[in-house]
């Protein structure tokens, strides 16, 4: 297995990313501004609101990145990197509304500021605009790309409810919805990339089935490592730089890989602890401490980031695959950085 060395600050790879595709990033923002215009006073405001919390923005990122690798046209990437972006946002709306989430890129969630109803029907609109973005485009690989990537998106949100809260959730089953609510989206964002420059999983010019599918692939593994990631720091990670209240995959009952490995080996007094908590949704003063002093004891965080590293492999695998290219490395140091952020 690579070694697994935590970026240095200078090297950043979202920001190098960012600075190399700086052009592309700045009209796929100016997309998006104009795409959120809307008569209803509301939808602008709070469009406007989601725009100014920021965020990191990789699965446009990682359009606009895979496009430039393969060669293909940047301004059909432009415009579908912010539909990527439209589709991401409308998924957080709905998600802070679904888990009651009052903080989201720290500082108060849009459904707390402009209340659940708003966020919803907002989320909607986002969600119409992509399809527009993607009609307009003219590709039926795209349109079938990323319309089964929004299906699989909801499918994910409606198997985690499912779960939410069952002490018997297997790690096979956590699997299943990180990848549905999560790297879906990542790998259909690194998918069109090489659609867009002709390079579809049937093969290129030369035979090679090494676009598509390879990219595909390497989204969808990226992004489970980046989610299972994003589960440990959920307990880990200091709160000003996580962006949102620690300890909330706690309080919504929700079984994440350091808890399903706790889980594994547990005394009979711990599973009435995860009993309680998560699955009757009893908890007091001092639970999470005691959560935290569980999974530490059992080594989970480890195990967990264990598990992100096999899946940042695989998708080391799929990198090594494309043609040599500027973003190239830095696609590489995403992995590692998605595994190894403090936040």
């Amino acid at each position: 297995m690579r070694g697994w060395i935590k970026p240095k600050p200078m090297s950043h790879p979202v920001q190098a990313l960012s600075e190399i595709l700086s052009d592309d990033m700045a009209a796929m923002n100016a997309t998006i501004l104009n795409r959120m215009e809307s008569q209803v006073p509301l939808v602008k405001d709070l469009a406007a609101y989601l725009i100014a919390s920021g965020g990191k923005r990789i699965r446009p990122l990682l359009s606009l990145a895979t496009t430039a690798l393969y060669g293909g046209d940047m301004g059909r990437a432009q415009n579908l990197a912010a539909c990527v972006e439209f589709i991401h946002t409308a998924t957080l709306l709905h998600d802070d509304v679904v888990d009651e989430s009052d903080e989201r890129r720290g500082q108060k969630s849009a459904n707390t500021v402009f209340g659940n109803q708003a966020s919803v029907l907002v989320g909607d609109f986002l969600f119409s605009r992509s399809f527009q973005i993607m009609v307009e485009d003219g590709s039926l690989d795209v349109l079938r790309i990323l319309s089964n990537a929004s299906a699989i998106i909801a499918e994910g949100e409606v198997m985690q409810l499912t779960i939410q809260g069952q002490m018997d959730t297997s790690l096979d089953q956590y699997l299943q919805v990180v990848e549905a609510k999560t790297a879906a989206l990542f790998s259909a964002a690194c998918e069109i990339g090489p659609v867009i420059a002709g390079r579809t999983a049937d093969g290129d010019s030369d035979g090679n089935k090494n676009g598509g599918n390879a990219m595909a692939s390497y989204g969808m593994n990226l992004g489970i490592a980046f989610q299972i990631a994003d589960d440990v720091l959920d307990y880990t990670a200091a709160h000003d730089k996580l962006g949102k209240t620690l300890g909330d995959d706690f309080r919504e009952g929700k079984l994440t890989a350091p808890v399903i490995f706790a889980l594994k080996n547990a005394s009979p007094e711990e599973q009435k602890f995860w009993q309680r908590t998560l699955s009757d949704n009893t908890q007091n003063d001092g639970d999470l401490d005691q959560a935290l002093e569980i999974l530490k004891s059992h080594d989970a965080f480890t195990k967990a980031i264990d598990l992100a590293k096999t899946y940042g492999e695989k998708a080391h695998s799929d990198l090594d695959k494309a043609p040599d290219h500027a973003v190239k490395d830095h696609l590489a140091g995403l992995i590692d950085f998605s595994i190894t952020r403090s936040h």
